[in-house]
């Protein structure tokens, strides 16, 4: 089964993504009903909060992942967007993540900083890549390869800081 056959069938049948993608935030707001209003109550539910994050992330960034590879090296029209597999999952973990975020800090959530080195170094990838699928650097290039790897760096230090800002 290749990935284009796994998103057809979710195409074909897709109430049941759909009801899984929807239920996460309609979770983290029971959880946030629930968690109580002391730091203690709040800090108990800290795992369930990560188990929620993961939850929504995951296909979040797998489909922000795929919807920029889409967009910049298929070049795939918005008109073509899938809306259950390219725009649910991305609303779906913004919402989750607003939710959680209203009633504990990120930073106290376990395993959050990982996933946002994770999303820093995807975005750092794409960003080389499309840069070298610009530029054709690929086909002919005299430049040596430590400035490439020079520039990788910096463009990954470059989102990194740009990402800490944001959150």
């Amino acid at each position: 089964m290749t990935l284009q056959d796994f998103f057809n069938a979710v195409s074909s049948n897709p109430a049941l993504l759909a009801v899984f993608l929807l239920s996460i935030p309609a979770l983290a707001f029971v959880v946030n009903m629930w968690s109580g209003a002391t730091a203690e109550e709040i800090w108990r539910w800290r795992f369930v909060y990560a188990t929620l994050v993961y939850l929504a992330c995951i296909p979040g960034i797998f489909a922000f992942t795929l919807n920029i590879y889409l967009f910049l090296f298929e070049r795939q029209s918005i008109w073509q967007m899938n809306l259950i597999t390219q725009v649910l999952p991305i609303v779906t973990m913004a919402a989750t993540l607003m939710l959680i975020k209203r009633k504990l800090p990120f930073n106290y959530i376990p395993g959050f900083g990982k996933l946002s080195g994770f999303m820093t170094l995807i975005g750092a990838v794409i960003g080389l890549l499309w840069f070298i699928d610009r530029t054709r650097i690929y086909a002919v290039t005299y430049i040596p390869f430590i400035y490439i790897v020079v520039g990788f760096v910096g463009l990954l230090l470059v989102i990194r800081f740009a990402w800490s800002k944001l959150f």
